[in-house]
């Protein structure tokens, strides 16, 4: 699909990976708790839902709470959580509004319980809706998805449901939480930070990376058309041929 943008047409790519960086310096900037910031974070990936839509993105991967993200201040992880099961509690209707199928990818047995079911309802109600396809991620890390992949994939090996010659890529694929996506043709990360972060490490193979000083709650549709542009100067070659 094409759009145009100040009067050019240009590629949308079909899905388009975010990682939502900057919601703290955002809020040091004005002085204020970084719980604002990770709260105006939220309103973007509203705002961002509906732009991505709107520019003819199919499909639209956020980066939300890493298995990283444990690690900072209980405090901190405390608002997080609190603030996430308001998204969860909001997004079902809004799902429903914007025709949005929501996904959770990552390792759920350590969120609590009241948040695992709530995405298990909200994933239940958006199931047949036909607009963006949008997938959070939570409590993920690219190198445990892998290793729980793996971990399923040996013992379907010593079950005798995969023979040797059937671990292949498009196999192992299947046993990661993004087997039912398209791999992303572009990852963009805000705030200035250059590096994936243990970000979709498989699925980003041959994905075009946009990095922008831009905080995420200031992100906004200008600045995904900015991505867009971008991605449409890169030309697009596999196998490094």
């Amino acid at each position: 699909m094409q759009i145009e943008i100040d009067k050019k047409m240009y590629e949308v790519p079909n899905h388009v990976a975010i990682i939502l960086d900057g919601n703290g310096r955002w809020a040091k900037k004005r002085l204020l708790p970084r719980n604002v910031g990770h709260m105006e974070g939220a309103k973007t990936v509203e705002k961002i839902c509906e732009d991505a839509w709107d520019l003819g993105i199919k499909y639209l991967t956020v980066y939300a709470f890493s298995t990283e993200n444990w690690r900072r201040p209980q405090k901190e992880v405390n608002a997080l959580m609190k603030l996430l099961r308001k998204y969860l509690e909001d997004c079902i209707e809004r799902t429903s509004r914007n025709n949005m199928r929501v996904r959770v990818i990552g390792e759920k047995s350590r969120l609590d319980e009241d948040i695992r079911k709530a995405i298990d309802e909200l994933e239940e109600v958006s199931s047949a809706n036909t607009g963006l396809n949008f997938t959070i991620a939570l409590n993920y890390g690219s190198r445990d998805e892998m290793i729980r992949a793996m971990r399923i994939m040996s013992q379907d090996y010593k079950d005798g449901k995969i023979t040797e010659e059937e671990i292949t890529e498009e196999r192992f694929a299947t046993y990661l939480d993004t087997r039912d996506l398209p791999d992303p043709d572009l990852m963009i990360r805000t705030s200035g930070e250059q590096r994936l972060s243990n970000w979709l490490l498989w699925q980003l193979a041959y994905a075009e990376f946009y990095f922008t000083d831009v905080l995420w709650p200031d992100f906004n549709k200008k600045e995904l058309e900015n991505a867009i542009v971008y991605y449409n100067t890169r030309e697009r070659r596999y196998g490094g041929v």
